[in-house]
C-alpha cells in the first residue's frame, strides 16, 4: 500500500521575465494553501490519507492553473473556490473524478 492514498500537486512556478504564463501568477499557491487547509480541517491529511503539495513547473501552465491528482494521474484545472471544493469533496474524498474541471 501506498503512503498517502491521494497526493495532489499544485503548479506553483513563477516565469521570471517570460511572455509565456505561469500558474503562479493564476492563483496555483492560493488554490494550494486553500485545499491543504480544507483537508486537514476534514481530517484528511497524513498517512494513509491526503497530501496537499506544491510543484514547480508541471509544463502544462498554458492551461492553467493546474494540478495532478495520483495514483490517478487526472489533471485539473479549476476557476473559484466552488472548483476546489467540488474536487476535494468528489475526487480526494469519494475518488470521483470532476470531468468539468479536467484538462
Amino acid at each position: 500500500m501506498s503512503y498517502y492514498r491521494r497526493h495532489i500537486f499544485f503548479c506553483t512556478n513563477r516565469r521570471e521575465g517570460d511572455e509565456r504564463p505561469c500558474c503562479c501568477n493564476r492563483g496555483g499557491p492560493e488554490a494550494k494553501d486553500y485545499v491543504k487547509a480544507r483537508a486537514k480541517a476534514l481530517g484528511l491529511t497524513g498517512p494513509g490519507g491526503l497530501r496537499v503539495n506544491a510543484a514547480g513547473c508541471l509544463d502544462r501552465c498554458e492551461e492553467g492553473p493546474v494540478a495532478v491528482v495520483y495514483p490517478e494521474g487526472v489533471w485539473y484545472t479549476w476557476v473559484d473556490e466552488e472548483d476546489l471544493d467540488e474536487l476535494v469533496d468528489e475526487h480526494l474524498v469519494h475518488g470521483r473524478e470532476v470531468e468539468r474541471l479536467k484538462l
